[in-house]
């Protein structure tokens, strides 16, 4: 039984990735529907991934994906920031 606490889950992580997509996207410049047309992911899936409407989901693979386009890691993606300028 493990009694400790090695980790510290967000329960807010698609929100922290949302933020950080949309901060990301429009650093590079790019529409939804360009980063959707890169990524070959659909614009309505980045569209409610960014929004957060809807149940969603994504996978590594999908997040990595986005993360390459963006030129930016995956822990960039996930990373929580106290402030958000412009977002």
């Amino acid at each position: 039984m493990i009694h400790e606490k090695f980790y510290n889950f967000n329960p807010n992580i698609k929100g922290v990735i949302a933020r950080n997509i949309r901060k990301y996207r429009r650093a590079k410049g790019f529409t939804q529907e360009q980063l959707a047309l890169y990524t070959e992911l659909s614009y309505d899936f980045i569209r409610r991934i960014e929004t957060g409407n809807g149940k969603f989901g994504f996978s590594v693979d999908t997040l990595y994906k986005v993360a390459t386009v963006l030129e930016v890691s995956v822990d960039d993606l996930m990373k929580e920031e106290k402030e958000f300028s412009n977002v």
